[in-house]
């Protein structure tokens, strides 16, 4: 019953990461104008963010080590309301961008340390359920935030009602926290609280670099597609803002209702197997984004979400398989790193791109890295293999 319990709660931790990931893409065709400032610097916010991110991500194993899955967990959602809360009520590019610090250090630690957690005590299917409700909250975010758009507020009344939730979910955790100390076990933070070097694991940790890889191009995709598909929308499509903020929040949802069916194919398939079909779901919507008809712009957003769906958190739960739970936290915390790598990088590369080549640009960048993935897992899977056997 406890177990079931701080599930649950972990569950609704994730939430609380999903909200803020898809707000600004959504957000942003409204944003600049107030702000000032050209199109492309949402990547410049972006970029901040995931810094954060890939920060303390690197720093999981030390900080869950020395205070405890429950308390980092619970500061970094406080972190996140109040930066949440900050965005708010700043009308300056600058001012947001110091609120995206704290925005992103409060997103490492607690999600390389859920997503050990979860891969270690808990099967394959609770490992997509988690991230389905990472994608209740990226899809619930752009939905307020149109929500407001639509009735002529601004989008700081977006971002205030998205604060009070994550201040919500805060409670929650700080009255669950008797709750995770009386189920604590020794493998709950840390499992190696001496972490390794990071550089002697790349080296002789078959596979892994190539999994870091994975990683970075799968965040890619997922972060550049949220954070300038409304964006493409917009100037390349012709929509409204408030339609474009709605169709981002069903590329969130198609994530969303694609990690909870996931859960019940893992009864069925592998975790590879479940990776192969995210990318075929990808490469589908991708197509029918590709095609001049407006008809066919609703499923191949959908089907990008539900394509994105699987891989992440497969690939996640796959970590202690292939590379042992000995060092998974640490692993784990690079993995994160990687990925948030992408995440600052890549969206913020292509708004710079698009200034110059448009944003009809934005499917074919997508393709690159997803033809990438392909080939990266297919070898990350030969070398864990044949490094198994030796």
């Amino acid at each position: 019953m406890k177990k079931s319990l701080l599930l649950l709660i972990i569950y609704l931790a994730f939430i609380s990461l999903g909200l803020p990931d898809s707000i600004l893409g959504a957000a942003w065709p409204a944003m600049f104008r107030d702000l000032g400032v050209p199109l492309d610097y949402a990547g410049f916010i972006a970029m901040i963010v995931a810094a954060g991110t890939v920060i303390s991500s690197l720093f999981s194993g030390n900080l869950i080590g020395k205070f405890g899955v429950a308390t980092v967990t619970t500061f970094s959602v406080g972190m996140t309301a109040l930066a949440l809360m900050g965005f708010a009520y700043s009308h300056h590019f600058l001012y947001l961008c110091l609120l995206a610090i704290p925005l992103g250090l409060g997103a490492g630690s607690v999600d390389s340390a859920l997503n050990n957690y979860v891969a270690l005590h808990f099967q394959a299917s609770h490992m997509n359920w988690l991230h389905s409700f990472w994608g209740v909250g990226a899809a619930i975010g752009p939905l307020i935030m149109a929500g407001f758009l639509a009735k002529g507020q601004t989008w700081n009344r977006g971002y205030e009602a998205i604060a009070w939730i994550q201040i919500g979910l805060v409670l929650i955790l700080l009255f669950s926290l008797p709750l995770w100390m009386k189920s604590k076990d020794p493998s709950d933070g840390n499992p190696n609280p001496k972490s390794p070097n990071l550089y002697s694991l790349l080296v002789r940790i078959p596979g892994l670099k190539y999994a870091l890889a994975v990683f970075f191009c799968y965040c890619t995709i997922e972060a550049t597609f949220g954070l300038w598909s409304a964006s493409y929308l917009v100037f390349e499509r012709g929509f409204e803002v408030d339609q474009a903020a709605r169709l981002t929040s069903l590329y969130y949802l198609g994530i969303t209702i694609g990690r909870f069916l996931s859960g019940f194919l893992t009864l069925h398939f592998t975790n590879r197997q479940l990776v192969q079909l995210g990318i075929g779901l990808i490469a589908l919507g991708l197509v029918l984004l590709f095609l001049p008809f407006p008809i066919t712009i609703l499923p191949g957003f959908l089907l990008i979400g539900l394509g994105c769906a699987p891989i992440f958190p497969s690939l996640l739960h796959e970590t202690p398989v292939n590379f042992g739970e000995k060092n998974s936290q640490t692993i784990m915390g690079m993995q994160m790193a990687s990925a948030y790598v992408g995440i600052t990088l890549m969206p913020f590369l292509f708004g710079k791109m698009a200034s110059f080549t448009g944003y009809g640009f934005l499917l074919g960048f997508l393709a690159i890295f997803l033809l990438l993935i392909f080939g990266m897992t297919s070898l990350m899977n030969r070398k864990v293999r044949l490094g198994k056997i030796v």
